[in-house]
Formats: structure tokens, C-alpha cells, sequence
């Protein structure tokens, strides 16, 4: 019986470990497949480096700037006599100014193309590869030398006819941050840049806040974007994600700040970029041939003929941004294009009716079926007449292409008819239970509205099954049909919530065929929820683990004070570490009127709150995240327990033969230098000094080895906590190693080294009582103000150490 209740908790959290590992699985390795093509360089890519003042480049010794080129290209521009349009590409997170490369070399060839009646000069700065992402102190370092980089550049340029007054900026992760930045200079000139992209640039707040310089210099930046919003009218910016492919940096936190001016800022998802469809990682969105491709097709549209440069145009920036990045129609861009032309002269039509069904009313409907070999290509046009009111014909222009065939449906209908709503599954549903809609399909599109899906920790599995009576194309000559997938899965997540003042709902939009029947069924994916909550807050997890084993250290301190005794880390893991001790604070501090009092009384902001305020929050999420910690605690107990005595088991065998060996050594010498009589009198005694040993250790209480045991106990969860500050801590030492090497003299007071304190168990201490009561409270500080704040943690733990060294001195 004893041996099933100590089993149970291993049990449930193996159960915890389970779900935690499902959840980092689905983040990690369920997504879609990389749709994204190469980019490839038609010639040997060189990259000029550009001499920057001697001020400058003593200030900054480890960066550098350099000019992309290839072949002749690259060999025109050695003298620096530059007549393009200046981009500046910053790169990120240990990023390589050569990822300039794939934009440089597109540009280029598309240049060629155009005979070099209008081309970029593309440069790129060298950051020494700094891993900024975990160490925030050498963003403004960075920030400021991008700064002289705009001057530099710009220089370049004088005395030239269409001289360039303002660089536009690409910047891929934390380098679209440090372009960001440029505006909080104090004396940085807004019209340097008037065109910025950023590519997986977490805008929001940091991957992981893992020191104080990377979240205040989020916290400038993002304020000042937010309070200077009317200075930025003039500044042009695009925030590409990568998706859900990137799980780096989530798309959520690649949204560019709420601004109340919107015709200035745009922010999208990758796989939504028309053209493109394509999820990228972290690093593949720097050379994702399609997103790419759309890229420079918009900075080549941006050009102004009369300037030669990036228009001065604000909208229509943004109107070029628009129609490659959100509604691509199919066509060149045209800044006033014409939807309508008049004929004249006199003109007969031919209605095809076999082929064309009508039925008349607000909106039309178009699409286009052309296949060839089997191979289906689908296009859409939608028209609302009522903006085209003298509209009398639409004519569908199809080019000639030999032996290729293909069928033109064609309807009018009213939009709220094939608007329907289907509300999704609750969320405790588990996959159990489903909604669905059966759709007996009349024409060729609807809209299916998924209600009540609007948070981050919705996830849904929706399913169209398809049931069609006949082929899709009848020709003369033969029959061909399609095989259209009788039945598609489709995961649906959200990157962010829907904002209070929303009103829109995810819609999906089905293309349907009048001769088939759909039934389309929604259920709730267990899997794919414990997947976002990972997604979202899986940087937390430190701080919940951290929570629960302060929780059971000081658990442990009561034990003692109470029986004399330390209990293990396992045991006093169940007793100790519930939720209900810290869960009731954590979750009340989100309500407004808390919130109210709390600020009233001039304290920090609590971490909780910050949260809420991003969409990223939910009641329940603290209580899950705090029982993955409590499992994760339990399984790294269990693997110092097992370590320590693994390494125990070698020290006693290694110390013991070494004894041995020695006793042989030193018997040796007495055998060559004294008498046989002498060696016998000698073993004898060494005997008898051997059975004295052995007496002396089974005469040894029974009450010292429950103080060994108890001792050892607290040093096991010590080492469990000096472990935690270690690996929060780590980053920023891994950076400053990284960066020895430079002699920048870069040097923080998180790189300090920690010394594991031999703690004795100070059971009579009369700073006991007060050492076993500060965990619980510093429990519930540590995930208050250090969730977001990752670099807080080691603060609390340090305090709750030292109250236990105080008890060994008091």
C-alpha cells in the first residue's frame, strides 16, 4: 500500500510531462510543409566594405558596413560612384550581413530586366553577429551606429542628379527593432527613413525578457511609437511574420503596435501574402524566393519616375504595399487603374447560354478553371455591382494557349445568402462532441462565419467532406475528370486575440461546385490547445518551476523546524507546491478594479496584467502552466537524485580502490625494509586497526544519519534552485564569452559567478520560523513580477538563500 501512494505522484506527473512534451511537439514539428523556394545568385556575390569616418569607426570597432554586389555590377561599384536607390538591410539575432544576398541578388536580375532604368544599391551592416535576443545591452549601441550608417550612406550619393534624401530600411528580427529605434534618438532626423520592413521582428516584447536593458529598451521604443504616433505619418511600415512555421517568434508578437493612425503601418502573416502562401521559419523568410519576389516587385513599384527614388507619397506607399502584400489582384500595379472602358463604335455580343448561368442580384461572382495535364488552376474575381453602377458587360479575356483547355463559371447572387454562421465547440469539449453544417451547394462560393472563435487558446479541427454527383469538365473531344478530395482537413488557430473594439469573426471561404455537397464539422483540438499555450507562454515555465520549488523549499524548512528533520524534495514537492497557495493572487490581480487600487498605490505593474492587456491571457493558463512547473520539478528532483547518487556510487568506488592501492603501496615498502616477524606484526595490527574502524562505524547513531539524510536533502533542493539561477543567467554569460574576444569592455552584473554556500541545517535558529514562512510569499512575487521579467527570479531566490544563511550565523 506504502509503495502504490508513493507511485501515484510519479504517475500524475508523468501524466504532466506527457502533455507538456505533446504541447512542445505541436509547436515544434506540426505545421505545415516549407512551400518556399531558394533564391539562387547568378554570379559570385561580393561584398564591398564601406570606410566609415575615423570617429565612427573607432567608437564602434565591432560593426561595419558593407555594399552588395555581383559580377560586372559588383566591379562598377568599387569607386563608389552609386546612382540607385539606397536600401539598408540590418540583420538579427546573430545574423550575418551577408543575408543581404538573396534581396540583392533578385533586385539585380529584375534591374537587368528593366534595362537599369531604375536600380538599388543594397547595403548591409556587419553586428559582429551579437546575440542581442538574450542580451538587450548593445541594442543602442547598435541603434546609434545604424544612425551614422544613414549618414555615410547618404554621402554617397552627393553631387548625383537624383540624389537619394531618405534610405529605406529591411530588417530581419531584432535588426527591425533597432530600426524601430532610430526615432528615439534625440537627434535623429525622421526623414532619413521614410520606407521600413521588418521581417519576424518580435515588435510586440521581447522572445525572452531575460535582462533589464532588453525590456526597458522595448519599453522606450514601443512608447515612443505609441505617444509620438502623429510624427510617424511619414514613415511607411511593414511587419512580416513568418507564421506558425516560426517558432521563434510567434506571429503575435510580429504585429506592429495598435496605432490610432492605420493608413501608415501594416502588418501580415506570410502565408497570407498573395503569391507567396508560404509559412516560413525564422530564418528562411531572409530568402524565401516567393516572399522575396514580392518584395522587390513592391519596392520597384514604390519608385517615383520624376524622382528616381522611393515616392514621398504616403499612400501611395502603402497602396503598393497593399497590392502585394494583402489583395493581389492578378495584374500589374496601376496607382488610378481603370475598372471600366468604354466601347465605341457598334458592337454585337454573343451569349454563350450553355455555359453560362445567371441568376441576378448584388454581388457577382467569377471563376476560372484551366487545366492541363491534369493539373488544376484556380482563379477568382469577385465584383460588387453596386460600385459600378454603369457597368452594362464583363468580358473575360482568355490568351490563346495550344492544347490547353478550360471552363468559365459564371453566377450573380446575393452575398447574405451565402453568408452562413456556424459556431464553433467549447473548449472543455475535448474533440467530442462537433458543429456542423451541411451545404447543399447551388453555386460556387460561400462564406462560412466561425462564431465565438476569438482567443489565442482556441484551437479547432475543421473538417469538409465533399460528395459530388459528376465530373467536373465535359468537352467534346473527351472526358476529364478531377479528383477533387472527397475530404480536407484544415487546423484553425489564432496569432492573436480579437481586439474589444473588433467585430469581425474568422471567416472560411469555400469554393464549391454546383454539382457536389458539402458537410463541413468543427471540433476542438486537446492537442493543438496545449500547442498555443506553449506557443504563448512557454518562456514562463522557468518562473513556474522556479515557484514550485521555492514552494517545497520552504515546505522542507518547516519540516525541520517542526521534527528536526528535512523531508526529501519529492515528497515535500506533493505536500507543499498547490495552487491554491499562489493561484487566488496571481488571477485576481487582472480585474480592473485591482488594478485601480494597485496603481493608486504607486507599486510595479504586475506582470499578469501586462498580459491581459496583450490578449494573452486566460484564467485557467496560470494553473496549467503551474502544474507543468510542479511536473517539471518533480522530473528534475528525480534526475539530481539519480545523478547524485550515480556520481556517489563512483566517488565511493574510485576513493575506496585508490585507498587500496595505497594501503598495497605503503604494505610494500614495510616488506622491503623490515623483518618478516616485524611484517606479520604489522598486518596484525593493521587488523586490529581495521576492526576498531569498523566498530567505531556501527557504533555511530542512528539520529547522525537522519541529520546526514536531512541534510542532504536541503542540499539537493539548494543545488535545484542555484541551478535555476544558473540557466536564467546563462544567456547573458554566453554573450559576454562570445564577445571577450572583441575587448569591448562589455560587462553586466548578471554575469557574476554564484558559490553554492555549504548550508548546515540550523534547526534551532531563531531565524527559522521566518526562513520557512518568506518562500511562500516570494513564491507568489516570483510569478507576479517575473513572468515577463524573467530576469527578476534569481533576485527572489538569492533573498530566500540568504535568510537560511542568516539562520546558520543568528
Amino acid at each position: 500500500m506504502g509503495w502504490a501512494v508513493r507511485r501515484l505522484p510519479a504517475v500524475l506527473y508523468g501524466a504532466l510531462a506527457a502533455l507538456l512534451l505533446l504541447g512542445v511537439r505541436d509547436v515544434l514539428f506540426v505545421y505545415e510543409e516549407n512551400r518556399c523556394s531558394m533564391t539562387y545568385m547568378y554570379e559570385y556575390p561580393e561584398y564591398l566594405k564601406i570606410k566609415l569616418p575615423k570617429k565612427t569607426a573607432r567608437r564602434y570597432p565591432a560593426y561595419e558596413l558593407y555594399l552588395y554586389g555581383e559580377g560586372n555590377y559588383a566591379e562598377e561599384n568599387k569607386n563608389l560612384i552609386l546612382t540607385g536607390i539606397p536600401i539598408l538591410f540590418l540583420p538579427g539575432n546573430a545574423g550575418s550581413y551577408k543575408q543581404v544576398r538573396s534581396l540583392g541578388s533578385i533586385a539585380l536580375r529584375k534591374a537587368e530586366d528593366l534595362d537599369f532604368k531604375y536600380h538599388f544599391n543594397f547595403f548591409s551592416v556587419n553586428f559582429n553577429e551579437e546575440l542581442v535576443a538574450l542580451y538587450g545591452g548593445t541594442l543602442q549601441r547598435q541603434t546609434k551606429f545604424v544612425h551614422e550608417c544613414l549618414k555615410v550612406i547618404l554621402k554617397l550619393y552627393r553631387g548625383q542628379e537624383f540624389a537619394p534624401t531618405s534610405v529605406a530600411i529591411v530588417g530581419h528580427s531584432m535588426g527591425g527593432l533597432v530600426a524601430r529605434a532610430l526615432l528615439t534618438l534625440r537627434n535623429f532626423k525622421p526623414e532619413l527613413i521614410n520606407l521600413l520592413i521588418t521581417q519576424a521582428t518580435p515588435h510586440v516584447a521581447p522572445v525572452m525578457p531575460l535582462d533589464r536593458y532588453l525590456t526597458d529598451f522595448y519599453r522606450a521604443v514601443n512608447s515612443h511609437w505609441i505617444l509620438k504616433a502623429q510624427d510617424l505619418r511619414n514613415l511607411t511600415t511593414l511587419s512580416v511574420a513568418g507564421g506558425f512555421r516560426d517558432y521563434q517568434v510567434r506571429s503575435g508578437l510580429a504585429f506592429l503596435p495598435r496605432l490610432s493612425q492605420h493608413d501608415s503601418a501594416l502588418s501580415v502573416v506570410s502565408s497570407a501574402v498573395p503569391r507567396a502562401w508560404a509559412s516560413t521559419d525564422h530564418l528562411s523568410i531572409v530568402w524565401c524566393k516567393e516572399l522575396i519576389l514580392a518584395t522587390i516587385r513592391a519596392f520597384f513599384d514604390l519608385i517615383d519616375e520624376n524622382t528616381r527614388q522611393i515616392t514621398e507619397d504616403p499612400k501611395k506607399r502603402m497602396s503598393v504595399l497593399n497590392h502585394h502584400f494583402v489583395r493581389h489582384p492578378g495584374k500589374l500595379f496601376e496607382e488610378n487603374p481603370e475598372a471600366l472602358t468604354e466601347l465605341t463604335g457598334v458592337h454585337q455580343f454573343f451569349p454563350e447560354q450553355d455555359s453560362l448561368r445567371a441568376v441576378f442580384s448584388n454581388n457577382s461572382y467569377f471563376s476560372l478553371f484551366h487545366s492541363f495535364f491534369f493539373n488544376l488552376l484556380f482563379k477568382v474575381v469577385i465584383l460588387k455591382l453596386q460600385d459600378y453602377p454603369s457597368l452594362s458587360h464583363i468580358v473575360v479575356l482568355a490568351p490563346p494557349s495550344a492544347g490547353n483547355k478550360f471552363t468559365l463559371d459564371c453566377e450573380f447572387f446575393n452575398e447574405d445568402s451565402r453568408t452562413i454562421q456556424l459556431p464553433v465547440t467549447n473548449l472543455f469539449s475535448f474533440g467530442l462532441s462537433s458543429s456542423k453544417i451541411l451545404l447543399n451547394s447551388t453555386g460556387l462560393f460561400y462564406n462560412v462565419q466561425l462564431q465565438h472563435f476569438n482567443q489565442v487558446y482556441q484551437a479547432f479541427k475543421i473538417y469538409v467532406e465533399s460528395h459530388c454527383r459528376s465530373p467536373i469538365g465535359k468537352y467534346t473531344s473527351k472526358l476529364l475528370s478531377f479528383s477533387v478530395p472527397s475530404f480536407t482537413e484544415i487546423s484553425a488557430k489564432l496569432h492573436v486575440a480579437q481586439p474589444e473594439n473588433e467585430s469581425r469573426v474568422p471567416v472560411l471561404n469555400i469554393y464549391s461546385s454546383s454539382d457536389c455537397q458539402y458537410e463541413v464539422i468543427v471540433k476542438t483540438s486537446f492537442l493543438q490547445i496545449l500547442g498555443q499555450i506553449i506557443r504563448f507562454h512557454a518562456g514562463a515555465l522557468p518562473v513556474y518551476v522556479v515557484s514550485n520549488i521555492l514552494l517545497t523549499y520552504g515546505g522542507q524548512l518547516s519540516t525541520l523546524m517542526s521534527t528536526g528533520q528535512c523531508s526529501e524534495f519529492s515528497l515535500e514537492l506533493v505536500r507543499a507546491a498547490k495552487p491554491y497557495k499562489v493561484e487566488p493572487i496571481i488571477n485576481i490581480v487582472v480585474f480592473n478594479w485591482f488594478r485601480e487600487i494597485w496603481d493608486s498605490l504607486l507599486l510595479p505593474e504586475v506582470d499578469a496584467a501586462v498580459l491581459s492587456s496583450q490578449d494573452a491571457w486566460f484564467p485557467l493558463v496560470s494553473l496549467i502552466l503551474f502544474l507543468f512547473g510542479t511536473g517539471i520539478a518533480y522530473w528534475s528532483a528525480v534526475f539530481f537524485s539519480t545523478t547524485l547518487r550515480i556520481f556517489s556510487s563512483l566517488w565511493l568506488t574510485l576513493t575506496s580502490q585508490c585507498m587500496l592501492l595505497l594501503f598495497l603501496f605503503f604494505q610494500d615498502l614495510d616488506h622491503s625494509k623490515e623483518t618478516s616477524q616485524n611484517s606479520i606484526r604489522c598486518t596484525v595490527k593493521n587488523q586490529n586497526l581495521t576492526n576498531s574502524t569498523s566498530e567505531a562505524t556501527q557504533s555511530l547513531s542512528s539520529s547522525a544519519t537522519a541529520e546526514a539524510a536531512s541534510s542532504l536533502n536541503i542540499h539537493v533542493t539548494v543545488l535545484h534552485l542555484f541551478t535555476w539561477i544558473v540557466l536564467l543567467n546563462l544567456p547573458s554569460l554566453v554573450y559576454w564569452l562570445k564577445n571577450l574576444r572583441m575587448k569591448c569592455g562589455i560587462w553586466t552584473p548578471a554575469h557574476r559567478a554564484t558559490k553554492l554556500a555549504i548550508f548546515s541545517l540550523c534547526s534551532y535558529s531563531k531565524l527559522l520560523k521566518m526562513a520557512a514562512n518568506v518562500p511562500l510569499p516570494l513564491s507568489v512575487a516570483v510569478l507576479a513580477f517575473g513572468r515577463i521579467h524573467l530576469y527578476r527570479v534569481p533576485h527572489f531566490v538569492t533573498l530566500s538563500l540568504l535568510l537560511h544563511v542568516l539562520c546558520c550565523i543568528v
